[in-house]
This record gives structure tokens, C-alpha cells and sequence, in this order.
């Protein structure tokens, strides 16, 4: 997870290497966020017929591959081709990595080993930006260093899953096929809004990603690539602890609070945005993370709560549907900026996020009307 944010940081320099536009950008985001979509919706059940292991070690290879196109990288194709790379090893990773930390944990410690499936998951993007920001400021190669650093850790990574016992028995009847999105009628009153802020949040973490370094070079003048990573990581890390906060908030209104939340880190960012401050822009990434981690954790909690059947399905069209909130977005203020500039583009973008949780906050509301509060 550490190589798929790898790049966030390095955009503006990618900028200048090859004359990139801010649309070219975005759509590079994109293309990671699709891929990982793919690789949920064809991939994500493949493990459970095949065994984990060499479904992972499929998935560190692709990773592997994609840090060696970025450094082989002389243009866009190859970058296209790394971010692809590395949105399909994430869409494979993500369910069966967090299963298999699951399944290796005793039976009475896997809540724990799920949490820190989750901390790794989120911690990895975070750390990623922090690694490639400081290196490329104050280390030579910056736009390679970084990748020749994450694929000494996947080699580590490759090494160590050799060692680790298998947990499932290959079936051998797999069929490779594009899992369908269905939800369960008896709880599309809650997923309706939790899916809502799920992809806000999500498509604020994707604007942020692939926007806010060349925001911070272009509109404020910071040029320090470290700044840039640090803004993301505080996005990211405080997604976090908002995963770790949840079983401390009352289920039935932690999604409340984090709709509130977001509400208020968009609000913030919007000021940032128009005042120019890199501060503000700081606050509105630790207020936007922790409501974004609160809301997905929280999110899940009550659907998985209210789910009879099909627990792995409704799950699995969740995260599709908040991934393509984290790509379209972004398309679309790279299109916005082409004409309108950058700054204009993510206030737009800010206004547009903050309509839609607060028409999801009202269908939580909604939902929740009668319900007396649960845990």
C-alpha cells in the first residue's frame, strides 16, 4: 500500500519533467483508482478458491513491476502503466491481505489482527507520501529513490510470505469474472448515506493526493516536496486513528459524527483554499482524515450490524463504490482547472462535496428516525 502513494508528492516534478497538465495529472490518479476497482471486482474472490498466498505474491509481484516502470519512466505511458500496475496489486491486496492477517490469528485475537490489517492498509498510504516527499526533497534521484526503496521492501515482503503457512485449501473452481454490485433491501436505508459519505470522503483524499502538491507549488510558493507529504500523511494518518476511534462512538450515531465532521474539514479547506494558507489546509487534512476513517469504519459497523446474508458481497460494492469516488472526482477538477485554474477548481469541488453530506447527513437522519441507539 506504501508504493501506491508513492507518486502523490513527485507530481509537480512530473510536471515539469514532462510537461504534464493538470488534467494529465488527475487522470494518472484515476487510472490507479479504476484499476484497484478492477482488481476488486474480478480478483477479490480469487484467493478464496485458490489460497491466499499465491494470490499475494501475484499481487507484490504486479507492485514490484510497477515501482520498476516508474523508475524506468521516460514519459507518460510508462507512468500510466506503473499507476495501473499499482491499482490492480492494491484491488488484490486489500480483501485477501486483511483475510489472511484474520485467519493466521488465533481465534480469540482476531479483532486485534484485523485492526492492525487496517492500520497497515491506511498507515501504508500514508507512509508512502511521507517516504517519497522527504526523499525527493533531501535525497538525490527524486524521482526514482523512492521506488528503488519500495521494491527492496517488496522483495522483503516476497521473502517473508514464503515463510508463512497457507490457510485455505485450493478448490481449483474459480471462474474469473466481474463480481456483480448488489445491496440487500433490508439495509439500503443505511448504506445509501454511508456510501455517500464514503465517497466524499474518498474523493477529497483523491483531490488532496493528486491536487494539493501542485497547489502548494503554484498558488502558495512552497516548493518543498516534504511539505506536500506531510499534508497527505496527515490525511491519511488521522484516517487511522478514526478506524481505531470507532468502537469507542455509539454505532448508531458515529456515522452522524463523522458526516459532521467531513462537513467541517470541507468547510475548512474551503477557507484554506480561499485564504491561501497552508495551515488551514493542514487542519482541514487532520479534521477530513479522522472524520474519513470514523465514517468508513462506522459506516461498515452498522451495515454489517443489519446484514442477514451477504455480508462479503455488500462489503466488496461498498469499497467499488467509494474507489470510483476516489477517480471520477478527480477527473473532473483536473477538466474544471484546464480552464478555470486550479485554485477556482478545487473550491468548486469543496462546494459540490459539502451539498452531498448534507443531503447524506439528512438521509442518516432519516434513517435512524425510531431507532433507539445501539453498540
Amino acid at each position: 500500500m506504501m508504493g501506491t502513494t508513492l507518486p502523490s508528492p513527485l507530481y509537480p516534478l512530473y510536471q515539469r519533467a514532462f510537461g504534464l497538465d493538470p488534467l494529465a495529472v488527475t487522470t494518472i490518479f484515476a487510472a490507479y483508482a479504476l484499476a484497484t476497482v478492477v482488481g476488486l471486482m474480478t480478483f477479490g474472490h480469487l484467493s478464496d478458491a485458490i489460497g491466499r498466498k499465491g494470490v499475494l505474491r501475484a499481487a507484490l509481484l504486479l507492485s514490484l513491476a510497477s515501482a520498476i516502470a516508474f523508475v524506468l519512466a521516460r514519459g507518460l505511458p510508462e507512468i500510466y502503466v506503473g499507476r495501473l500496475l499499482s491499482g490492480l496489486s492494491a484491488g488484490i491486496f486489500t480483501g485477501s491481505g486483511t483475510a489472511y492477517m484474520v485467519e493466521l490469528a488465533p481465534a480469540t485475537d482476531r479483532i486485534r489482527a484485523a485492526t492492525i490489517a487496517v492500520a497497515a492498509n491506511i498507515g501504508g498510504l500514508g507512509i508512502g507520501t511521507l517516504l517519497s516527499g522527504f526523499l525527493a526533497q533531501y535525497a538525490p534521484w527524486p524521482l526514482h529513490l523512492a521506488y528503488a526503496v519500495d521494491g527492496a521492501f517488496v522483495l522483503l515482503a516476497l521473502v517473508a510470505l514464503s515463510l508463512a503457512p497457507e490457510t485455505v485449501a485450493a478448490t481449483g473452481t474459480f471462474r474469473l469474472r466481474l463480481q456483480p454490485l448488489r445491496v440487500p433491501e433490508e439495509v439500503r436505508a443505511v448504506f445509501v448515506p454511508a456510501a455517500i459519505a464514503g465517497i466524499c470522503s474518498f474523493a477529497v483524499a483523491g483531490v488532496v493526493s493528486a491536487v494539493a502538491p501542485a497547489y502548494l507549488a503554484r498558488v502558495l510558493g512552497q516548493t518543498d516536496h516534504a511539505h506536500a507529504g506531510l499534508l497527505i500523511f496527515a490525511l491519511m494518518g488521522m484516517t487511522a486513528l478514526g478506524q481505531i476511534a470507532v468502537p469507542r462512538f455509539d454505532r448508531s450515531r458515529a456515522l452522524v459524527a463523522a458526516t459532521v465532521l467531513l462537513l467541517v474539514g470541507i468547510g475548512i479547506l474551503a477557507l484554506g483554499l480561499i485564504a491561501h494558507s497552508e495551515a488551514l489546509l493542514f487542519v482541514a487534512c487532520i479534521v477530513e482524515g479522522f472524520g474519513q476513517g470514523l465514517g468508513i469504519g462506522a459506516g461498515l459497523s452498522e451495515i454489517n450490524a443489519r446484514l442477514t446474508h451477504a455480508r462479503g458481497e455488500t462489503g466488496s460494492t461498498y469499497f467499488v463504490l467509494i474507489y470510483i469516488g476516489l477517480a471520477l472526482p478527480v477527473v473532473g477538477v483536473g477538466l474544471v482547472a484546464d480552464f478555470a485554474g486550479l485554485e477556482r477548481a478545487a473550491t468548486i469541488f469543496c462546494g459540490v462535496v459539502a451539498m452531498a453530506l448534507v443531503a447524506a447527513l439528512v438521509l442518516e437522519l432519516r434513517a435512524q428516525k425510531g431507532s433507539a441507539p445501539t453498540r
